[in-house]
């Protein structure tokens, strides 16, 4: 099993806690960019720097994922191609994406670009939080005990 992070967009805590869990549990960790990542040095943990250029890093994600891999994103249509190839999705506020719940969450993201592009100004996300930071870590302490059973 193999954890995958899209990482251009990932916070830093995130990334912190991912390395942890990597080493703690000998997990690979692959963080995908398209720009320099600084990971500690460990023989679990590598990146993948990627062309510069719209989903380029997602693309390069889809290619490589495995079924029963974890990947860390907050892309929807990322979250949604990963899981239709039988690999697992988290966003870094700690939100399961399930093929339960994946849809809904690409009509709302779709409902949103339209109000967005008719000039309705919604704001962006709430900074990231300590609460949202322990949610992101208790979802995947989580499925890493699912994953190691």
């Amino acid at each position: 099993m193999t954890i995958w992070v899209d990482a251009d967009a990932c916070p830093n805590a995130v990334k912190t806690i991912l390395f942890r869990a990597s080493e703690r549990t000998a997990t690979a960790l692959i963080l995908v960019a398209n720009q320099s990542i600084s990971v500690p040095p460990s023989r679990h943990i590598r990146t993948l720097r990627v062309e510069s250029g719209f989903d380029v890093a997602d693309n390069e994600i889809v290619k490589r994922v495995d079924a029963g891999d974890l990947v860390i994103t907050s892309d929807i249509p990322l979250a949604a191609d990963v899981i239709e190839k039988g690999a697992f999705a988290l966003s870094a506020r700690g939100e399961e994406f399930t093929r339960d719940n994946i849809r809904g969450r690409l009509n709302i993201r779709d409902f949103m670009d339209t109000m967005r592009a008719s000039g309705i100004q919604s704001g962006g996300p709430a900074a990231f939080s300590e609460t949202e930071k322990r949610a992101f870590a208790n979802a995947l302490d989580r499925y890493l005990a699912r994953a190691k059973k």
